[in-house]
């Protein structure tokens, strides 16, 4: 972090651009290694703000359906692929306009909006997602192949006389894990999928790569990817969206006031439970700048939001000096999964979005007030 912190709103998303570039190189390494495709997975960031730089870097972006297939059609202008567990009969039509892609997640899905795909005057490559039934996620909460998942179709239920218009096959087993998990991954898709791989044009690896992590290994993820290109032919996509933003946002709050019950405790400006949902929901400890674990400083507080939650706890840091009214804290880490997750619950307001440019400019991209909460309501 290397910008004014009393220099921003409170509360803040702060995304800086100059490690948002960083993260951008890693992948755009990887592209011109390999040849694949790597797309934004707007379900983790989609402050398009930045999608002109992303384009600059990246293929296009993943959409989970109509809404985020237009944000990146309008925002970004690349290749728009787009997946949802089951369409919608009355979005079809015009997710069409907006995708390159499609991806479907059944057969009978296939089956029923096959028509409508081939009659389009727009040429759309679709794809089936398959579930190779194997994953390393322990918590099932984020594990697309645990028992009787609704993600993919299993080699016992896979279709191949109903493969014609079908090009590619699509797979998503992972969460925020290394390239050594993608290539034990890939030795099952291609032992249980590979007579029907030979007749596609490309597969799509899914998210949760965490390429841009420090300890991310880039050479297996290289090789994963010749792996699929070289003995298929096949043109290869990778979808990350944490990996994109990872370590490149703060949210900056502010000391609202301290009480004591037990232990001292800190009111902020920002909540758990609105604006950092993973924090409850992983549940998920953000680092804090110039704070520590528990007891490991001289005064240690429980951190909480202003909403009526009691659950609304962010967890318990320890810091050099008490804290006061007005001090500002600054939480790491927080560009996915944050803008695209919160909520006004309670009536608190959205945090502003701020771009901390390349060129030392602090941008107040977007300041949230009543017509928003409003306007989500009734």
């Amino acid at each position: 972090m290397n910008f004014d912190v009393q220099a921003v709103p409170s509360p803040s998303y702060v995304v800086e651009e100059q490690l948002l570039i960083r993260n951008l190189e890693k992948m755009k390494y990887v592209i011109d290694q390999t040849g694949c495709k790597i797309l934004l997975a707007q379900k983790g960031f989609s402050m398009f703000e930045v999608y002109p730089l992303i384009g600059q870097y990246l293929n296009g972006v993943t959409s989970s359906g109509l809404l985020e297939a237009r944000l990146g059609y309008e925002e970004m202008g690349k290749e728009v692929h787009t997946y949802a567990p089951a369409f919608h009969e009355d979005e079809f039509e015009e997710i069409l306009s907006y995708s390159d892609h499609l991806v479907f997640n059944s057969f009978a899905q296939w089956n029923k909006f096959k028509n409508q795909v081939q009659t389009n005057e727009k040429h759309i490559e679709c794809g089936i997602r398959i579930n190779p039934e194997y994953s390393e996620i322990e918590v099932d909460m984020y594990n697309p192949c645990f028992a009787h998942s609704r993600f993919g179709v299993t080699l016992d239920d896979f279709e191949p006389d109903q493969l014609d218009g079908i090009s590619g096959l699509h797979f998503h087993t992972m969460c925020e894990q290394n390239s050594d998990t993608l290539w034990r991954t890939i030795q099952v898709v291609d032992e249980k999928f590979g007579p029907y791989l030979e007749k596609m044009k490309w597969i799509n690896f899914g998210g949760g790569h965490h390429i841009t992590r420090p300890d991310y290994d880039i050479e297996t993820l290289i090789r994963s990817i010749n792996f699929m290109k070289d003995k298929y032919g096949l043109d290869v996509y990778l979808e990350p969206g944490e990996a994109v933003a990872l370590n490149t946002g703060f949210l900056v709050a502010t000391v609202l006031d301290t009480l004591h019950n037990g232990m001292p405790i800190a009111i902020l400006d920002a909540s758990a439970s609105c604006h950092m949902p993973d924090v409850l929901e992983m549940p998920y400890r953000p680092e804090i700048i110039d704070a520590s674990m528990p007891n490991e400083k001289a005064h240690t507080y429980r951190l909480g939001g202003p909403t009526c939650l009691a659950g609304d706890v962010i967890g318990d840091y320890s810091f050099d000096a008490p804290l006061q009214p007005g001090d500002r804290l600054v939480f790491c880490d927080m560009a996915h999964y944050s803008m695209v997750k919160n909520n006004t619950f309670n009536g608190v307001n959205l945090p502003s979005i701020v771009l901390h440019t390349a060129n030392n400019e602090i941008k107040v991209v977007k300041q949230f007030g009543y017509e928003d909460f409003k306007g989500r309501l009734s």
